[in-house]
């Protein structure tokens, strides 16, 4: 079996083991995902508590709903992170709505501009916390700790010409979350919807 079908071989099984009703396989999923799940929960809403129901909504529905998920459409780990996005974004509307039917500060335009930028912040962790650990590490070198290529080709061991490919494609990588954040991107995982 090829390298490139374990990840969805697992994810077949997985929703299988679910479907079951085997409380081992959401233990095992929760302790998978659960800090993809919070993290990209607690980057759109920006609090604590309200990312820690997220996560608790996430994988509830995933355990009562386990036949939703369709692996020929993706990955189980993609289609965890979308259903995240979507329970925190319907969150911070609602959140953000009745603010402003209280009469607090702001207008719809800028709940749905907030709602586009947590969107695109959290497809970007997401992008990060998914690219592989070569690209990740370059970035980070490249970012956190503010290295040119020549630096962060020594830090990593590899060429110049390899630094510099590491984190160009990185990028582009990063720049898909910005494209998908923005009005009349394809819907989807990281846009407004």
């Amino acid at each position: 079996m090829a390298k490139k079908d374990l990840p969805l071989r697992w994810d077949r099984k997985m929703q299988q083991r679910l479907a079951r009703g085997e409380a081992a396989a959401l233990g095992e999923l929760y302790d998978r995902f659960a800090s993809l799940v919070h993290g990209l929960a607690h980057r759109v809403l920006d609090d604590e508590r309200a990312a820690d129901h997220i996560t608790r909504d996430v994988f509830a529905h995933v355990w009562q709903h386990p036949d939703t998920y369709d692996p020929k459409q993706g990955p189980l780990r993609s289609w965890v992170a979308t259903l995240t996005h979507r329970l925190a974004v319907q969150r911070l509307r609602a959140t953000e709505a009745a603010a402003l039917a209280r009469g607090g500060p702001g207008t719809t335009e800028e709940l749905e501009r907030k709602v586009r930028h947590a969107s695109v912040a959290a497809r970007a962790d997401y992008i990060v916390q998914s690219m592989p650990a070569p690209l990740r590490n370059a970035l980070e070198l490249a970012y956190f700790q503010r290295r040119d290529y020549r630096q962060t080709a020594a830090d990593l061991g590899v060429t110049e010409d390899e630094a510099r490919r590491r984190l160009r494609l990185g990028l582009q990588l990063l720049a898909t979350a910005r494209d998908a954040g923005s009005p009349g991107a394809p819907p989807g995982y990281g846009g407004a919807a």
